[in-house]
């Protein structure tokens, strides 16, 4: 499965909407420093609280290089002591994580257990399992509004083709088709239009799919 996420990674990266694999990186790392200096504080941004034991001192700006692309992150500062996110220690590979729970939520919606994991690979404490199911919401809410924004101007081709995938069903592994739908505008641009989970690519699918997108002209290709 990881090949073909990455697959899937590399065919955003290449649309028009490639910036937003970096967006979503850089939404879901912002998130999860405010979650961890939460816990750090004993408060909410702006809480107030009995169990506070630190306050916030504004914000250190910060260029984070990832396989994304450069993502401008808002680095929290305390009144006491110092805060640095661990995932911004040299060598670790953090972007990685956070671009296969992005790639999750993209195609079939992020779950807890990964969110989980990935505070784990970035090395972060004292998340609460409320706080990861407050992520997982809103990492969706994003995906989801992307998925669904409406299309401008004249999509005349549109190709529908699938990457095969395994997931767990009833309890069962078993393969399932990534239908993605990429189209070409008028004017020559290339962009991902969304994707949709199948049995397989055959014409059944295929028919269906070209529902989810009217307004662009059905080429399917490897059907």
């Amino acid at each position: 499965m990881t090949d073909a996420m990455m697959s899937l990674r590399t065919l955003l990266e290449k649309s028009s909407d490639a910036d937003l694999l970096r967006e979503m990186v850089g939404f879901a790392a912002q998130r999860l420093m405010e979650l961890e200096v939460e816990s750090l504080t004993g408060a909410a941004h702006g809480e107030r609280s009995p169990e506070r034991i630190n306050h916030r001192n504004g914000y250190r700006d910060r260029i984070w290089e990832t396989r994304a692309g450069a993502v401008e992150l808002r680095i929290p500062k305390l009144r006491k002591s110092s805060y640095f996110p661990g995932f911004l220690e040299p060598r670790r590979l953090a972007e990685k994580a956070l671009a296969a729970v992005v790639q999750e939520a993209y195609v079939h919606g992020v779950s807890t257990r990964s969110v989980d994991d990935l505070v784990k690979a970035m090395g972060m404490t004292g998340i609460s399992k409320s706080q990861v199911s407050r992520l997982c919401s809103e990492i969706d809410d994003k995906i989801a509004a992307f998925l669904d924004r409406p299309l401008e101007g004249d999509w005349p081709y549109l190709w529908l083709d699938a990457t095969y995938v395994k997931v767990r069903t009833s309890g069962r592994i078993v393969s399932a088709a990534v239908i993605v739908a990429v189209a070409v505008s008028s004017d020559g641009r290339r962009e991902v239009l969304g994707m949709t989970i199948g049995a397989s690519e055959a014409e059944p699918s295929g028919s269906s799919s070209c529902a989810r997108w009217p307004g662009a002209a059905c080429a399917a290709s490897s059907w």
